[in-house]
């Protein structure tokens, strides 16, 4: 890597003030990243048990169709750095450095794990564990955190970033995730995805990179698919610009009347959408829990086809296979799924009325909104159950407060306790892209390092 990173060494007067990071997928690894180039006090331990470092869900494929959905100049680690993945890049075989391309997300997982190669070797400044945390005790002068291995570590202060909630695997095995890698399968079998959003779209171009030749169905409600990336002009718009009435009806509005503005401006929706982008956390800040709830049931898939977009390679190839009548959408709710013989059978609900579809493989794609409850993992479990945390009122995530703070039982956020990344999204909704991320890593860095030298 080009970019000269700033290794302070711990201080001699004492020990560095010690991070633990709980995860570390992108949101994790960009954590610990600005925590060591940071001209303080650090010493950072990685607690992941999953996946190698940086990959996470996103980036643990090993498809190389399988694209990122941002271009390649927004997808730096360091804000003040917006060609530093651009660079990266060069140094690797076989890739350019154009900087609207999209590259593999297998490449862009290498590159968040290569950000902490200055540090892999000096375990005074990062130590990264292999194990599971059960438990998190936030009393006493310091933070205790419980690995599965029995392990106990002390820190100053803990970072949760443990990523998007997901189900626990199906133990019917009726129905496969959407990140579990492809299982052998006859080629002219019929395949159904629940849901139709970008990991349907991975699910049919890894089907098709596999040479399969069945009928591929993805179902969902309404039936949308994300839109395609196109050049875009993003319109300028300043808080001064935002709609003082923070009602879903009135936002979703706005929008529209910026993207048709946009059109008879010569340019298109993307313009409007990708310039209202940097105001979303502070328009969802500012709405109501009761408009945050309508705009979940009625605006966000909306919202969301146009926001998260297929690179345009893809997009193709998932026009390739509509053309040819080999995937197909439609529209419908899924109700359940079971095994008759040796086939698997997913019964629906459709607006012609029920219908049952016989399948060789189903694949749950429904996405990454779960409730964290329902689907919480060991520590999430104890988090709640001890009164650390508390799930926030739309039961998307933990409730956390604007500067990252893990709110307790009884309303009160922790100032040593933070969460970052998919798991703070109740209170910033975009937090599950890298711009968002780096960003609010960034700025966590710097509110820590001033707790720390206070």
């Amino acid at each position: 890597m080009t970019r000269t990173l700033r290794m302070t060494p711990p201080p001699a007067d004492g020990a560095a003030a010690h991070i633990v990071i709980v995860g570390g997928g992108a949101s994790g690894v960009l954590m610990a990243t600005h925590l060591l180039t940071h001209p303080g006090r650090f010493r950072v331990t990685i607690v992941e048990g999953r996946n190698m470092l940086g990959c996470g869900i996103a980036y643990s494929t090993e498809d190389p169709q399988h694209l990122l959905n941002t271009r390649v100049q927004n997808m730096s680690a360091f804000p003040d750095e917006p060609d530093h993945f651009r660079r990266w890049l060069r140094t690797r075989a076989g890739h350019g450095d154009a900087p609207a391309a999209f590259v593999s997300r297998p490449t862009y997982g290498a590159y968040l794990a290569d950000l902490l190669s200055p540090w892999q070797a000096d375990s005074s400044r990062l130590a990264c564990i292999r194990r599971t945390c059960l438990r998190i005790d936030n009393g006493g002068t310091d933070m205790t955190i419980h690995l599965d291995d029995g392990q106990v570590l002390r820190a100053d202060h803990v970072v949760l970033a443990t990523g998007h909630v997901l189900p626990e695997p199906d133990p019917a095995g009726v129905l496969s995730g959407a990140w579990e890698p492809p299982a052998d399968l006859d080629p002219d079998s019929r395949v159904i995805i629940i849901g139709t959003g970008l990991s349907m779209v991975d699910q049919v171009l890894s089907l098709m990179n596999r040479r399969h030749r069945g009928e591929i169905v993805a179902l969902s409600r309404r039936g949308l698919m994300p839109r395609p990336h196109a050049p875009a002009n993003p319109l300028r718009i300043d808080n001064a610009d935002l709609p003082p009435d923070a009602r879903a009806v009135t936002l979703f509005r706005w929008a529209r009347d910026l993207a048709r503005q946009a059109e008879r401006d010569g340019g298109n929706w993307r313009d409007a959408v990708d310039g209202i982008r940097p105001h979303v956390s502070r328009l969802w800040a500012a709405m109501p829990v009761a408009e945050r709830a309508r705009f979940l049931r009625h605006a966000a898939p909306w919202w969301d086809i146009h926001r998260h977009r297929m690179p345009p390679e893809s997009a193709a190839r998932i026009a390739e296979a509509m053309g040819m009548g080999q995937l197909r959408l439609l529209r419908g709710r899924f109700l359940e799924a079971g095994r008759e013989g040796d086939r698997l059978v997913a019964r629906i609900a459709t607006p012609a009325g029920p219908a049952r579809i016989e399948a060789g493989r189903i694949v749950d794609c429904r996405g990454i909104r779960r409730d964290p409850l329902e689907h919480a993992s060991p520590l999430f479990a104890a988090l709640i159950a001890d009164g650390t945390a508390r799930i926030d009122p739309m039961r998307i995530g933990l409730d956390v407060s604007p500067d990252c703070g893990v709110i307790d039982r009884m309303g009160r956020p922790s100032a040593r306790l933070h969460a970052i990344g998919p798991v703070s999204r109740a209170a910033f909704w975009e937090i599950t892209a890298i711009p968002d991320i780096r960003a609010q890593t960034t700025i966590l860095a710097r509110r820590i390092a001033e707790t720390v030298t206070a």
